[in-house]
């Protein structure tokens, strides 16, 4: 076996190993943070996704889903991924921070009924920190998907969904598989 070829294996043990403790884990928050966004669009709410980087592709991504469709054919879903218009992003973090470029969003187009959804490998972000509070403080349901041990991001939340791991990489893998479990749930619970 190559350097190259055991690279890859150990990259797909330590994945696995870690859905494995994910999946050995309490999985109740899973299912309440399914349960709050199929009640949120039951009741004509909207779901607002929002993170950094790869959270910030995972916030799209899942936004993508509901709109278009995860597994089945179906009406279209609000959700919105603030992560997504640049020049939003950029006078807000020109004008005011970059602290605020979620939470100026929220204040935007955040609603009583709504979720707010944060996503951050560290559970360390100022500026998915600041997007939750003000979720939190304009009365809607937030909920946060973290690694590591959540830090403060995790205890800002109604709901937190937390992968244990310090890699972001794996964290992000398994970020996915719960986002992907979480559509499905949506899915299956507003359209069975």
């Amino acid at each position: 076996m190559s350097a190259e070829e055991d690279l890859v294996r150990r990259t797909l043990s330590e994945t696995i190993a870690l859905h494995e403790r994910v999946k050995q884990a309490n999985l109740q928050p899973v299912l309440d943070a399914a349960v709050a966004i199929a009640e949120s669009l039951r009741g004509g709410g909207k779901l607002l996704l929002f993170g950094n980087g790869g959270s910030a592709a995972d916030a799209q991504h899942v936004a993508a889903e509901f709109v278009g469709r995860f597994q089945r054919e179906r009406a279209a879903l609000a959700a919105i991924a603030l992560t997504a218009d640049t020049s939003v992003l950029s006078s807000i973090g020109n004008d005011y921070a970059f602290e605020r470029v979620f939470a100026r969003q929220v204040e935007a187009l955040g609603r009583q009924g709504d979720v707010a959804f944060g996503i951050s490998t560290s559970g360390r972000s100022p500026n998915v920190l600041a997007g939750l509070t003000t979720a939190r403080e304009r009365g809607l349901t937030t909920l946060a998907l973290t690694g590591g041990d959540g830090g403060p991001i995790g205890k800002a939340a109604d709901t937190h969904l937390n992968v244990a791991s310090d890699s972001t990489a794996r964290v992000q893998e398994v970020h996915r598989t719960l986002l992907h479990a979480i559509c499905d749930l949506v899915e299956r619970g507003l359209f069975a």
